[in-house]
């Protein structure tokens, strides 16, 4: 794990390099390893000075969250940070200057360690990146690294750098103060080793008399930031840390990083966000032994607001892109997408005008689907009807070569039901994107009963390329995402028919972590796209066709009121001529308010434990399979909250039991669609849990 030598000069390396890792990472054995080395380096006499540097790309890039989410005791999790602070204390007065060579990227721990040396170098490589991201899986960087950044850069700095999770470039890093020197890559061993020969000050700034740190201290508490506990720790910290020495600072530290660690939304945030999103990132349920899938050249049916997006973001990833549409100046409205779009990132300064011009370049709108041809996939994102769909696959496979995939973007149409149109229904796949699709980082892959392993595997190789997070998940129809996102707008819907003001239906969702009000989602998605669903599925479920408050809602908003959504300008909101939107006065009147309102914690529990109860129904209907696949899209497809882990992550928080406990009242007080399904009640009696 760690490599140690000696030079002529009396220079200590400690080179970091980890065999069974892709990457440096702080975990129980390395962090031994690396002390060991330390000690050895300080007890030699012959040793004058210390290079810790990294044998691979990165620097130390990676930690072991594994052993934060199996941490039940805080006493334990704070022993062994104050380990850690010891040792980094060890080296950084120990009287021996020590230097930070850093090749590559510092996060997790790593740039905390570069913290701890006298002088640090980093190369300028632009894809390297260093700061300290820890807040972004409900914890705070437990190495020291809220106590020396707010004495290297200042309290109001490294709060606001800490409490972001932002990660930094080489140059930037040096700016801010975090870093002494950037240089060529492969030259900053060499300039390390210059500062330790010629001026290596074996001291840091707070351990020196009269130290204060820069900008002054704090002048008030930090405020709660509930629901973000991770962030009003960090807060925390350096207000109490500012006020004291360092090594008193680094005790508080540590109780703070323990608390977290031991808590739920640690827990659920590095479950979900760390090894479930990475996981997903890898391709983890990608079928084995499918050789990967090769992309150049792809199809774009539709060129709508859906379609021209995926154009787009196919055309940033170096695909050549055939958009097509019903005329050609559809077609070449479309691609207008991707020239506004890039011309706001060249007036930012985010890309040149060259890179521009080879993005569009690489985009051909037509009307002729025989353009189609040498295409290895095309994406059908026309409109939501089946015969449309139907004529849209059979013009395209006309033109296609055998192998070729077909993808339809739907968001609710079952893809069995889709491919009958196909003669290739083994080359069938549906791939849901989400809007702004430039934005949002997920896809849903749809396997329909007969797509092959092979289409899945490398419909899941193009969604990578893309730069998008696929989750695989069964056919059905609303999918996964669709189906547990209109139940939770259902809900809200029924809130409102009960008599629930819409105030503490919006606020009581934002309390619980969703980034909008349920009734501002329907808004911006459109009243009128609900009640359009409502009548596709009465048309197509028959005497199966059951009526939400969603259904009614929509209907009636849009039939009775006339109140369409956002983009007429009124829906449950008024849209202001200078941008503002309050909600409609007139909502009380058709939805008298009931003389006793719920608490906010009441409405809080039906917003969010509808979405599990759902989601729980996917995984029982086989459309969902594995937890983790349900939160990540949860999380990332409608902006579940991350510190509840997901729906499925929020029935493992609760408990199984306590989980049915809790519909079964809701069932008999607010309605049995919160009856939980037979999979809870069966896990509960054998006490089983979805996660371990």
């Amino acid at each position: 794990m760690i490599n140690y030598s000696v030079d002529a000069d009396g220079i200590a390396t400690i080179e970091w390099d980890m065999q069974a890792h892709e990457q440096n990472t702080l975990n129980d054995e390395s962090i031994a390893a690396f002390g060991a080395a330390v000690e050895r380096a300080l007890a030699d006499p012959a040793v004058r000075g210390v290079l810790i540097a990294s044998a691979k790309k990165d620097f130390v890039a990676s930690a072991d969250l594994q052993r934060w989410l199996r941490a039940a005791d805080a006493e334990q999790v704070y022993r062994r940070m104050l380990d850690w602070h010891r040792l980094l204390r060890r080296m950084e007065t120990s009287g021996k200057p020590v230097a930070a060579a850093m090749n590559g990227t510092a996060l997790w721990g790593g740039l905390e360690l570069a913290l701890a040396c006298h002088y640090r170098v980093a190369a300028d490589d632009p894809k390297a990146g260093f700061g300290f991201p820890e807040v972004s899986v409900g914890l705070l960087p437990g190495g020291g690294g809220t106590q020396r950044a707010a004495r290297l850069i200042g309290v109001e700095a490294a709060a606001s750098l800490l409490t972001a999770g932002k990660v930094l470039r080489a140059g930037e890093a040096m700016k801010v103060g975090l870093i002494d020197e950037v240089v060529a890559p492969g030259q900053e061993r060499a300039a390390a080793r210059a500062w330790l020969r010629e001026e290596g000050k074996a001291q840091q700034p707070w351990d020196r008399e009269g130290f204060a740190i820069p900008g002054g201290l704090p002048h008030a508490a930090p405020e709660s930031a509930r629901p973000h506990a991770a962030s009003h720790r960090i807060l925390a910290c350096i207000h109490e840390g500012s006020r004291t020495d360092i090594d008193t600072a680094l005790e508080i530290e540590a109780r703070h990083f323990a608390a977290l660690a031991v808590s739920d939304e640690a827990k659920n945030m590095v479950r979900t966000l760390y090894i479930a999103m990475n996981e997903a990132k890898r391709l983890g349920a990608r079928p084995a032994n499918v050789p990967a899938g090769r992309f150049s050249r792809i199809g774009v049916l539709g060129a709508g607001m859906m379609g021209s997006a995926i154009a787009y973001i196919a055309a940033q990833a170096g695909l050549q892109v055939v958009l097509v549409d019903v005329d050609q100046a559809a077609a070449e409205r479309g691609k207008d997408y991707a020239r506004q779009t890039m011309a706001k990132l060249v007036e930012k300064g985010r890309m040149s005008s060259e890179q521009r011009q080879a993005v569009l370049d690489r985009i051909g709108a037509t009307a002729d689907f025989a353009d189609l041809g040498g295409c290895e996939l095309v994406v059908e994102a026309v409109f939501e009807d089946r015969a449309v769909k139907a004529e849209a696959t059979r013009k395209a496979e006309a033109a296609l070569g055998p192998d070729a995939i077909f993808a339809s973007n739907t968001s609710t149409l079952p893809i069995t039901g889709l491919a009958a149109a196909s003669r290739r229904p083994q080359n069938f796949i549906g791939l849901h994107f989400f809007s702004p699709v430039d934005r949002m980082p997920l896809v849903e892959i749809i396997a329909g009963k007969l797509t092959s392993e092979a289409t899945l595997a490398r419909a899941m190789d193009f969604v990578k390329l893309l730069g998008k997070t696929p989750v695989v998940v069964g056919d059905g129809r609303g999918f996964y995402t669709s189906r547990v996102l209109r139940v939770y707008l259902a809900e809200a819907a029924a809130l409102l028919e009960e008599g629930v003001s819409a105030e503490l239906i919006e606020n009581a969702s934002l309390i619980a972590g969703m980034p909008i009000g349920p009734l501002t989602l329907i808004d911006d998605v459109s009243l009128e796209l609900m009640a359009k669903f409502a009548r596709q599925d009465r048309a197509d479920l028959g005497p199966e066709y059951r009526e939400s408050a969603l259904d009614r809602v929509a209907t009636r908003m849009v039939e009775s009121l006339g109140r369409p959504g956002r983009k007429a300008g009124k829906g449950f909101y008024d849209y202001l001529a200078d941008g503002r939107r309050q909600l409609w006065p007139g909502l009380a009147e058709h939805f008298p308010l009931r003389a006793q309102q719920p608490t906010v914690d009441e409405v809080v529990e039906r917003l969010i434990l509808i979405q599990s109860v759902e989601a729980a129904r996917c995984m029982q209907d086989g459309v969902v399979k594995r937890p983790q696949d349900a939160d990540v899209a949860a999380v990332l497809g409608w902006g579940y909250p991350s510190l509840r882990g997901g729906p499925i992550g929020w029935i493992h928080t609760m408990g199984v039991p306590e989980f049915v406990a809790a519909c079964d009242r809701l069932a008999v007080c607010a309605g049995p669609r919160f009856a939980p399904p037979p999979l809870l009640r069966e896990m509960a009696q054998r006490g089983e849990a979805f996660y371990p």
